[in-house]
């Protein structure tokens, strides 16, 4: 249980009050106990020193519980800003956290956005492989696949390279692999020119025929005709070599091949 404390300023208020009471009593004892009106002053001095006994003791009551409502408002207050302070705390480490995400979201986003550029690129590039392209070839248009461009642009490589048997073999694979292409006119041309260049002049014949038969109005026809006679003179076949001739002048009369063919024919006479 807690001692009440009497405050100073009231314990000075009552020293005269007790220091008056005990220098009377000594010396009237006698005559307060003989007189009434003595009691009733002493009766009456003691119920003030109790009224101010009591007053003291409220006062230091209501004292000591405004201290301590003070101190539990700033016992409140300090869990109240300690409370603030972790709130703070937290609000920050959610802060930090949600800037990491973001960043994590962001490397990631860069990075789907680098593979989809990847997976379009090799797209493209597969369909590039795949799709056909506009192709010009001897004032013909014609639309190609990539690997056929490539074949028939590797078998060329070849012939420039003077690479006759090769050649022929690359041109003939050509058009077992490519029947029906827009470059089949050029490979059975510049096959038999390899044949020929080979010193295969039935095969160059049968090549360069297939090209007139297949294709009379293409460009290259004019000149298979002449190459035509050209290998059947060397088989020795002057008759066959100036049919073919006269057949060249006939069906393609204003072609540099024609004018070729008729100065042949003349030496053939």
């Amino acid at each position: 249980m807690r001692m009440t404390t009497v405050p100073r300023c009231l314990m000075r208020a009552l020293l005269p009050l007790t220091s008056a009471l005990a220098l009377v009593w000594p010396l009237q004892a006698h005559a307060l106990f003989d007189d009434d009106e003595a009691r009733k002053a002493i009766i009456e001095l003691r119920q003030r020193v109790e009224i101010n006994r009591q007053a003291a003791e409220a006062a230091n009551a209501a004292t000591t519980r405004t201290a301590e409502e003070a101190r539990d408002g700033q016992a409140t207050t300090r869990r109240s800003l300690l409370d603030l302070a972790n709130q703070i705390e937290q609000l920050r480490a959610d802060v930090a956290r949600l800037r990491g995400q973001n960043e994590q979201l962001t490397r990631e986003v860069s990075e789907l956005q680098r593979q989809q550029k990847d997976v379009q690129l090799g797209l493209d590039e597969r369909l590039r492989k795949v799709e056909p392209m506009k192709v010009s070839l001897d004032g013909k248009d014609f639309t190609a696949a990539p690997t056929e461009k490539r074949d028939f642009d590797a078998a060329m490589e070849t012939l420039r390279r003077t690479e006759f048997d090769a050649a022929a073999q690359a041109y003939q694979q050509f058009l077992r692999r490519y029947p029906d292409s827009g470059y089949t006119a050029a490979a059975l041309y510049w096959l038999g020119n390899a044949q020929y260049a080979n010193r295969d002049y039935k095969a160059a014949v049968e090549s360069h025929r297939r090209l007139v038969t297949q294709f009379p109005d293409h460009p290259r026809t004019p000149e298979a005709q002449l190459a035509i006679a050209n290998s059947q003179v060397e088989l020795k076949d002057t008759k066959a070599a100036r049919r073919t001739l006269e057949e060249l002048v006939k069906a393609h009369p204003q072609s540099e091949a024609a004018g070729a063919a008729r100065e042949r024919l003349s030496r053939l006479r």
